[in-house]
């Protein structure tokens, strides 16, 4: 029996959808499971690791019933599904304020190691924050360990960078060759101008003397 239940784990969870019913609030649930069970790893939370593990059991049940109501659907059952997903809800932003409010305290409090491992923890929505995280980074550039987010931040403004440089370079670089351009015609225009003025000074010499 266990083994049927182990089995039927793995294979709804290997699946890329969730199910059907009451998507809007499951897939939130569904789509943060992990991200809330890699809480584990965060000094922080490793005193709460059995009821994340709780929790996480019975998300990925309520994903089976999610699963079993496709099949089979009776108002009662899906009353049931419903109030599950309420519950686990509450769960999840529960989790979601903790690890945000930790996320503010860390930085408070110069925790640069919390901090460190809270950022790169997929609940947090760094780039919503990534102006406050750089900012505090650059601050205490020393302690802060920036492997991780931070380091795709900086490489990504690196590159944002290089391509802003990039532009501005071919930009004056059009700019100075429009302006050659400009001083060319100005410079054949004048020498036409002189030219012309020459040619008529001629003709006027030549009726003079005739």
């Amino acid at each position: 029996m266990y083994k049927l239940i182990l089995i039927t784990l793995i294979a709804t969870f290997l699946s890329a959808n969730y199910p059907k019913s009451y998507a809007a609030l499951g897939d939130v649930i569904y789509n943060n499971i992990s991200k809330i069970e890699s809480l584990k790893q965060i000094d922080f939370y490793k005193p709460y690791i059995n009821d994340i593990n709780k929790y996480a059991d019975k998300v990925y049940k309520a994903k089976i019933q999610g699963y079993e109501l496709e099949k089979v659907a009776t108002l009662k059952a899906k009353e049931g599904y419903l109030n599950r997903l309420r519950t686990l809800s509450k769960t999840n932003d529960y989790f979601l304020r903790s690890i945000n409010n930790e996320y503010v305290e860390s930085m408070k409090n110069n925790k640069y190691e919390l901090f460190s491992q809270i950022i790169n923890n997929e609940l947090i929505n760094t780039q919503k924050n990534k102006k406050e995280i750089i900012d505090y980074y650059y601050k205490n550039k020393k302690n802060i360990n920036s492997v991780g987010v931070i380091d795709n931040f900086l490489e990504e403004d690196a590159r944002l960078k290089a391509k802003k440089d990039l532009q501005i370079k071919s930009y004056e670089l059009k700019k100075q060759l429009v302006e050659e351009k400009i001083k060319g015609i100005r410079e054949n225009d004048k020498a036409r101008q002189i030219k012309l003025e020459e040619d008529l000074q001629k003709d006027l010499n030549l009726k003079s003397r005739d």
